[in-house]
């Protein structure tokens, strides 16, 4: 990992391979290097210079943890897209596709084209209740026992599909049970950023070419809150996995990557 001082910020990133660039943007709580899994090879193999980094609230970037906002988190990514060399094409998943999309309205000219996993422009009653929930557990120090954790974790974040092959479910959960439900201060902040407002209507004023990708299982962000966002962007493409769940870019990256790299390529 290289650390730079962007943003007023010490931000920790990396980058691999040599070509155009591409900039990978994670969702809350998670280190850029869950891209390194999946989609960093797939990039690089088709000739990309791939960029992933740590947002703000994920050490060994600055936590952060007296708190946060979408614009600053938005200008860490324009801070390291013109550090690298602007423009980028810039993927992101979840509070990353938000990122993306208040990027692509922000500051257009850096990106040349927007793709969006699992994207929202407002949530429901019941996301947001889930998200009240995990902030009132760690402003109570609980902590879940391993078991459950997992267990809720591939529930929330898996599709019935996966968990229904018993080797593949507990694969899964072991990896869950691992992880342990305990989160640093800075990804507590970042949970602060899902209480927004609607988006909807700005987003009417995005000019970057755009692909969101919807997952048709996703119990976090249901598909059909990423079906809202491209309704609204002009021009924007959407594209639904089926059989996949919130964390669709390792559930199935063979087709998460497919859409992705040919959406890059136009």
């Amino acid at each position: 990992m290289t650390v730079a001082r962007l943003n007023g910020i010490t931000l920790s990133y990396e980058t691999v391979g040599s070509g155009e660039l591409v900039v990978l943007v994670m969702g809350t709580g998670s280190p850029g290097r869950v891209w390194s899994v999946h989609q960093v090879p797939a990039l690089v193999a088709a000739g990309y210079r791939v960029a992933t980094f740590d947002n703000r609230g994920i050490p060994p970037t600055d936590e952060c943890a007296d708190g946060m906002t979408i614009a600053d988190l938005v200008g860490d990514t324009a801070a390291l897209i013109e550090h690298l060399g602007a423009p980028a094409r810039v993927v992101g998943t979840s509070l990353g596709s938000r990122i993306v999309q208040e990027l692509s309205l922000a500051r257009p000219e850096l990106v040349t084209h927007a793709v969006s996993l699992a994207a929202y422009a407002r949530l429901d009653t019941p996301q947001k209740m889930l998200n009240s929930g995990q902030k009132a557990l760690y402003d109570s120090g609980t902590v879940l026992p391993p078991a459950y954790h997992a267990a809720v974790s591939a529930l929330q974040n898996l599709s019935p599909a996966t968990l229904s092959d018993q080797a593949t479910a507990q694969d899964w959960l072991e990896i869950f049970e691992l992880s342990g439900s305990a989160i640093g201060a800075g990804a507590r902040a970042q949970l602060d950023l899902a209480d927004a407002v609607d988006r909807r209507s700005a987003y009417r004023a995005i000019t970057v070419p755009t692909l969101v990708v919807g997952f048709a299982d996703d119990a976090t962000i249901p598909a059909r809150l990423s079906r809202e966002v491209a309704d609204v962007i002009p021009g924007a493409r959407y594209e639904e996995i089926p059989d996949t769940g919130h964390l669709g870019y390792l559930e199935r990256p063979a087709e998460v990557n497919r859409v992705v790299l040919d959406f890059l390529a136009t």
